[in-house]
């Protein structure tokens, strides 16, 4: 018995080994190594050239890679790279797809420059203006995007000159790349950054920025200075950090106090140390789905000849674009489309919303109406599907059912017998009067 408890204990610190180690495991990248081609001028814009390359993941610098095997032949060997991550921050299951799979994560490194920054928020940060001798390397950027867009990474690298041995310096990490939010709640953007404690970068303060930028439009939402602990006076109001957060953890999330349509668009995070920058980019759409009305309410009760206007407007709704269209139920239980109708151009309101009508014209010369049914406005939106009816009454087009029909019958036997008993009372009252009047002459 205690074999056969020590044979499970040993299987079950196994398993959780090995669960660990594949959980943990960090993925060989392909990413594509972007530079300007060198020798072009007059003010064009730099061509630049693509070249395959790997990525050889590792969270310490004696560790290799268990993938690792000679290079394959499509990639230059000089294009292969150790990268020495201690955060792990690229050893994340959203970059490493398994065997065969088709989708890849995005990946691009980039030659990077190391230098000061003129913003004044960041400036602070190498007010003594000595670069010092450990910008003397080689230094790359990362871009990375994992699978299905869950996760997106910047990275700056640095390698001893004319080595492939390379450190990650700063990294900065979003696990939102596109958020939707409800009108008036609150918003989180999730972003958060490491810093190589062994860096002589580490220690001489930070910088994040936070910007908005949709369809050219640009504004700064957010700066701090970490250095000096200051905000900038461009705060965009409703818009703050967890400062807390950001000095014990990197996190440099940001969050919107209430979620407003001008707020659709892409964010960008910004991480600044001295002379090096890296960011991430995040989507939010603000979706609100329409609220429906019908006019009028309750609709007129329809009968032949005329024709019924009915109305149904869509309001409060975002973003654009939006469906509407009809039905009818008859009695029968049965729906039949109707069409969009005639459908008005878009309102906004004050808050950014949009609003958008419908009009019907009922024809009961077109329209089997029967005894009428329900009419009702669908509205197709990003936020969902909406649904407002009301109730259709018609007359005069059909043939009575069995419970008009009885309905009918008892209603002409009621008339039948009151008239038989005016009759009847008015004969009686004559012969009565008739009597008397022989009675007089006798």
């Amino acid at each position: 018995m205690t074999n056969f408890s020590t044979i499970y204990k040993l299987s079950l610190v196994t398993v959780i080994c090995f669960i660990k180690a594949c959980s943990s495991s960090c993925p060989v990248l392909e990413c594509w190594f972007v530079q300007e081609k060198a020798g072009r001028g007059g003010g064009l814009t730099a061509a630049t050239s693509q070249e395959k390359s790997l990525l050889h993941i590792r969270t310490g610098a004696h560790s290799h890679s268990a993938d690792f095997n000679q290079a394959p032949s499509d990639i230059n060997p000089d294009r292969v790279y150790f990268i020495t991550d201690p955060a792990a921050t690229l050893c994340q299951r959203s970059l490493n797809p398994p065997r065969g799979s088709v989708q890849k994560p995005q990946c691009e490194i980039n030659p990077f420059l190391p230098q000061p920054s003129t913003l004044k928020w960041v400036a602070p940060l190498t007010d003594s203006a000595l670069s010092p001798t450990y910008l003397q390397a080689d230094w790359f950027s990362t871009a990375l995007q994992g699978l299905n867009e869950e996760l997106a990474i910047s990275t700056i690298m640095r390698a001893p000159t004319a080595t492939k041995e390379h450190n990650v310096i700063l990294s900065v990490t979003s696990k939102t790349v596109s958020v939707q939010s409800r009108l008036r709640e609150p918003v989180l953007l999730d972003c958060s950054f490491w810093v190589d404690p062994s860096s002589p970068l580490s220690g001489s303060g930070f910088a994040v920025e936070w910007r908005y930028q949709f369809r050219g439009d640009g504004r700064l939402v957010l700066a701090y200075d970490g250095k000096t602990d200051r905000l900038a006076d461009t705060q965009e109001e409703g818009a703050t950090l967890d400062f807390e957060g950001l000095h014990k953890k990197g996190n440099a999330s940001l969050i919107l106090q209430e979620a407003k349509v001008h707020h659709s668009g892409m964010y960008i995070c910004t991480v600044y140390l001295p002379y090096i920058v890296a960011q991430v980019a995040v989507e939010l759409e603000i979706v609100e789905p329409p609220s429906l009305s019908i006019h009028p309410s309750p609709l007129p009760l329809i009968v032949p000849g005329q024709t019924l206007t009915v109305e149904c407007e869509a309001s409060g709704f975002a973003p654009l674009s939006l469906e509407l269209s009809w039905e009818l139920k008859g009695a029968d239980g049965k729906s039949s489309p109707l069409g969009s109708g005639s459908v008005t151009g878009h309102r906004q309101a004050w808050d950014g919303t949009y609003s958008q009508s419908s009009r019907l014209e009922l024809d009961p010369a077109k329209l089997d109406l029967g005894r009428g049914g329900e009419i009702t406005c669908v509205a197709v939106h990003l936020g969902g599907t909406r649904r407002a009816s009301v109730t259709l009454n018609a007359i005069g087009f059909s043939t009575p059912s069995i419970e008009d029909s009885m309905a009918m019958v008892g209603v002409a036997l009621v008339l039948y017998g009151l008239i038989k008993f005016v009759s009847w009372t008015c004969t009686g009252s004559g012969s009565d009067g008739a009597g008397q009047q022989d009675k007089k002459d006798k």
